[in-house]
């Protein structure tokens, strides 16, 4: 990729992001919709979030091996079909566990669709083209989460829950045709063994983990199971990382952890995202069944936070020409953790412009947080190295994302166990945006141990930012 043509690989590779970025919001404002039709807690769906967040970080390890053995554009084309075509399964499903598994199949389309995606595009592009690759792939498939509330809520309205899964096809067919057409054949970049004990231990391991948590307290298994699963999960992760550490191939490469960019975008960043994906799980909770809102003014509130991500971003090499990395990443942290606690004050009382202006403000630090963290990560990673780091840092953000559902979902459920109560009450809804935020201010430490001049050259020469500092 030379000149400006990367803009182009990132315009193909953002219909993948905007068909995955849409399903998430989407799928979270027809939550309640989606209960009552299946006779289910609204709290239960979680696991519609979750099971397909799960399946995402359990696959992805694989991808940078597969893109490697197969060739990226192969892999990428067959990961849109096959989240296509899970979808119309989604669509069809009449029952919670067939819903599940349509999820599942999914987030295996999904964990070879986005990062196999990220790695075409970064495999082409120089350090100081990062943010611009970073924003012209991210700005839209924005467009995903910015149309997916609204869109959500009227059709969920006005058709059904089924009729949300219908959009992917579209999409899904449009990005097969553009793949197809506009990116070049990818050859096969290694043929070594893939390490298939690495995939089965860290697939058991975060599986267990997030099915002990998911059901935690929830009475969908016996007494101790999830406890049982949750410590097994962490056993198994232990003995994933042992085995990682020693082969020279590995699964999932636990030395890219050495690079101390890439460690505290993966590391802390995954603290943040936690806090960004349990968002859009807790806010239409909120507005529907806290307050009464219908699907429809929920979707069109909730579209605030998006909007906010879609002006941010053409705005974030700005920040990065004035401010260093970490002033940016703590500042971005405080700020997201803030409109979160902010969140755990809403009421009836509030008009609805309140509400979208809050979560205009949070969109607007969140947005500033992902590109920057998204062309941090990669700023020092060898590209001999790029597969492996694609696959890593996708892992450990679906993980924190599924992470953050749960950790709110169980919060709100913990809280209905101590209380008694068998209707979900606003307080309970509170204290998941309190726990939320508290997972996002972990990450300012992280943060903060950079070096003030990590991640220079990202957006613009150092001495361009001296200038002006």
């Amino acid at each position: 990729m030379k000149g400006g043509n990367f803009r182009i690989t990132a315009a193909v590779v953002a219909s993948a992001l905007f068909m995955q970025n849409m399903d998430g919001t989407i799928v979270a404002t027809a939550i309640p919709a989606m209960a009552r039709d299946l006779h289910v807690d609204p709290v239960h769906l979680s696991s519609a979030i979750t099971a397909y967040l799960v399946a995402l970080t359990v696959f992805i390890p694989a991808s940078g091996w597969v893109a490697d053995r197969f060739g990226a554009r192969r892999v990428f084309m067959w990961a849109i079909a096959t989240f296509t075509l899970a979808s119309i399964a989604c669509a069809a499903a009449m029952n919670l566990p067939q819903l599940l598994a349509a999820r599942v199949v999914q987030g295996l389309g999904g964990a070879m669709m986005v990062p196999v995606g990220r790695l075409i595009l970064f495999r082409g592009v120089k350090r100081e083209e990062l943010l611009q690759a970073t924003t012209w792939l991210t700005m839209p498939a924005l467009v995903g989460p910015l149309l997916g509330p609204p869109l959500g809520g009227f059709l969920t309205d006005t058709l059904s829950w089924r009729s949300i899964f219908w959009v992917n096809v579209p999409v899904g067919v449009i990005g097969l045709w553009l793949t197809w057409r506009l990116l070049p054949p990818s050859p096969p970049e290694s043929r070594t063994a893939p390490d298939l004990r690495g995939m089965l231990l860290s697939g058991a391991s975060l599986s267990l983990f997030m099915i002990g948590i998911e059901s935690a307290g929830r009475d969908v298994l016996p007494a101790g199971v999830p406890w049982i699963c949750v410590a097994a999960g962490l056993l198994l992760f232990r003995a994933t990382i042992l085995h990682c550490r020693k082969t020279p191939y590995p699964a999932i490469d636990f030395s890219l952890l050495s690079i101390p960019t890439f460690h505290a975008a993966t590391i802390a960043g995954s603290l943040f995202r936690a806090g960004a994906g349990a968002l859009p799980f807790l806010v239409p909770l909120t507005l529907q069944a806290g307050f009464g809102y219908s699907a429809s003014a929920s979707g069109l509130i909730t579209f605030a936070s998006a909007l906010g991500s879609f002006c941010m971003r053409p705005m974030t090499a700005l920040a990065l020409r004035r401010f260093s990395v970490r002033t940016v990443l703590c500042a971005g942290s405080v700020t997201f953790a803030a409109v979160l606690v902010v969140c755990s004050t809403m009421s009836q009382a509030w008009p609805p412009s309140a509400i979208f202006l809050l979560l205009l403000v949070g969109g607007l630090g969140r947005s500033l947080s992902f590109a920057t963290m998204g062309a941090l990560a990669f700023a020092d990673v060898p590209k001999a190295r790029l597969a492996a780091a694609t696959s890593f840092q996708g892992t450990a953000q679906q993980l924190m994302k599924a992470f953050g559902v749960t950790v709110a979902a169980g919060t709100i459920q913990a809280t209905m166990l101590v209380s008694g109560s068998t209707q979900t009450e606003r307080w309970q809804l509170a204290c998941g945006f309190i726990a939320t935020a508290l997972l996002v201010l972990a990450s300012v430490p992280m943060f903060a141990r950079l070096s003030h001049d990590a991640g220079e050259g990202i957006s613009a020469p150092p001495a361009k930012r001296a200038e002006r500092t």
